[in-house]
Formats: C-alpha cells, sequence, structure tokens
C-alpha cells in the first residue's frame, strides 16, 4: 500500500468517525445517508477548499504542507499521537533516497545490562516490529511463561507481541480486557507502519496478521493511532492468579526499547509478582534470547481463536 493511499484512507475513515455535532457543524435536522462530516465541511473547518481536501483524499496531492496538515488535524479533533501520524504519512509519498535494507536486530550491551539490572522487574526488550529480542527471568514468566526461555534467539524463531496477543491463546487469556490490549497494539503498529513505510518485513507482519486474524484485519481498517509507552493491564496469569501491572515502554533513540511491568507498593498484585518471582525455577539465565514462539505462520495449535 502506498503512502499517499494510506493518507487517504486515514483521512476517509477519521472523517467518517467524527459527526456533526462533534465539530459543531448545524445539520437542521437533515438526515444523513452516511456517517460522519462530507468532505466540504471538514475543508471549511480546515480552512482549504473542498477541491483541495477531495484531491488529498484521493491520494492525488503530493505535497501538502505542515501547516495545511495542522489545520486538518484540528478539524479532525486529533491528539498529539494521531497528529503526528498524519504528518508521517503525508512524508511518506515523498521520493526517497533507497536505503540500504537494515541488518537483523540485536540487544545491545547497554540494554543487556538493563535487562540484569532490573531482575526483580519483569522486563523483555522489543524491536522495532515487536520482536522479542530477549527478556529477563520475570519478563519471560510474566508474558510468556509457556514458551521456552532460552532458545538461540534467531530472527526466524523469535516471538512477537503482535502475532502473540492476535494468534496465542495463552496470551489471549493473559488479559481480562484483551481486546483494549489488542487496540493498543495495532494502534502503536500503525505508528511503527507511518514512521518505517519502507520496511518490507513489517508489511510482511501486517498481511500476514490481517490473512489471519479477522479481529486484527477489523482493527486495522478502523484506523485508531495509540501510544502505548504507558498503560493498566489486568492479567490473569495461570500460575499466580489475577494481577493489575502498569507497563511501560523505555525507549531512547535507535535500538530495542524495553518493556517493564510494575505493581503498586503493598498491594496484591506486588505480591502475585513476587510470589511468581518464587514459582520459576531459579536456573534461567537473566536477559536470556528469546525462545520460540509464534510468527504470523504458526502452527496449528496457535491458530486464531474466534471472536469474543
Amino acid at each position: 500500500m502506498t503512502g499517499k493511499s494510506q493518507l487517504g484512507d486515514f483521512l476517509k475513515a477519521r472523517r467518517s468517525q467524527l459527526g456533526p455535532e462533534d465539530a459543531g457543524v448545524a445539520t437542521y435536522g437533515e438526515r444523513r445517508r452516511v456517517p460522519g462530516l462530507r468532505r466540504e465541511e471538514l475543508a471549511l473547518l480546515a480552512g482549504v477548499s473542498a477541491s483541495y481536501y477531495t484531491r488529498l483524499e484521493q491520494g492525488q496531492s503530493l505535497s501538502a504542507s505542515p501547516e495545511v496538515l495542522d489545520a486538518i488535524a484540528g478539524a479532525l479533533r486529533l491528539d498529539e499521537s494521531e497528529r503526528g501520524y498524519l504528518h508521517d504519512l503525508a512524508r511518506a509519498d515523498r521520493p526517497r533516497v533507497r536505503r540500504r535494507r537494515p541488518g537483523p536486530e540485536h540487544v545491545t550491551r547497554a540494554t543487556g545490562q538493563l535487562l540484569e539490572a532490573l531482575a526483580d522487574t519483569p522486563a523483555i526488550a522489543l524491536g522495532l516490529r515487536g520482536d522479542v529480542l530477549a527478556w529477563n527471568r520475570l519478563g519471560h514468566a510474566l508474558f510468556a511463561g509457556h514458551l521456552d526461555p532460552g532458545a538461540p534467539g534467531l530472527p526466524a524463531r523469535r516471538p512477537n507481541m503482535a502475532a502473540l496477543v492476535f494468534l496465542d491463546r495463552h496470551t489471549r487469556d493473559l488479559y481480562a480486557d484483551w481486546p483494549s490490549k489488542a487496540r493498543a497494539v495495532v494502534g502503536h503498529l500503525r505508528l511503527v507502519a507511518a514512521q518505517h513505510p519502507q520496511d518490507t518485513a513489517l508489511h510482511t507482519l501486517l498481511g500476514e496478521l490481517s490473512t489471519q486474524s479477522a479481529e486484527f484485519a477489523s482493527m486495522w481498517a478502523d484506523h485508531r493511532i495509540k501510544a502505548c509507552t504507558v498503560a493498566s493491564y489486568e492479567m490473569r496469569h495461570p500460575l499466580v492468579g489475577p494481577l493489575t501491572v502498569l507497563q511501560q515502554t523505555l525507549s531512547h533513540g535507535p535500538g530495542p526499547s524495553v518493556v517493564v511491568a510494575t505493581a503498586e507498593a503493598g498491594s496484591p498484585s506486588r505480591a502475585a509478582l513476587a510470589l511468581l518471582a518464587q514459582a520459576i525455577t531459579r536456573d534461567d539465565v537473566p536477559a536470556a534470547p528469546a525462545g520460540r514462539a509464534p510468527r504470523p505462520a504458526a502452527p496449528d495449535r496457535h491458530r486464531p481463536t474466534g471472536t469474543r
């Protein structure tokens, strides 16, 4: 899919999700055949001509200025993450210098030391596309205790968090509010896809997830954006039962990001994490390369589950 068509699809989707009453547009009781704002109404709110906005939605305008994009973002009531996403999509349709294919992702020495330092806190290192590059002992036990903790970690064998959320029954059952977690995963992948439009491996992942999970395809078509750097989730762990954790993503420029899970001091959830630390074996290697888990072309036991 080209950047231009993604931009047009995003604008059309968000326009259809914004009702006249949300934008302060008077309808005078008029019955509408389709939901959302009309193109000319949004163009008026953004201060651009209806013909120009139409060309933008149709992918025929190649160089929308940042000022015009900001005006459209304001008319669509986009938040900061969505506004940045809109600008990324607009940049994606401009000529780009062909770049060398990026090499395999790996855990840096600094990231490995961080995982070791967080021995008492569940932590995992994620690559650009959500591949699990490494995890500490508690991170493995909390997020994927049913997987091999210390396989060689070759790219073809790395677990992928998006694939786990949508295609793995254990991970699906781990989240009490699975739809919320799933929407966060999709919203984050949309941000990454806009920032890296030439990443063929990412587009392969998205295509295979869309093919194997109708729920992923539906959420992807919704064009919702979500920067999930901090989020609270209620989990139902098979070893220690229910607990609520705050998942935070630590990132400092290019390279892997680290996701940590914490619980409030003195809470039952903190006690559950302590119990989990006691329950797992002590001979796991901290910051071990991620073991084998389902990629989109997963074995039958990781097939997509039915809609709840």
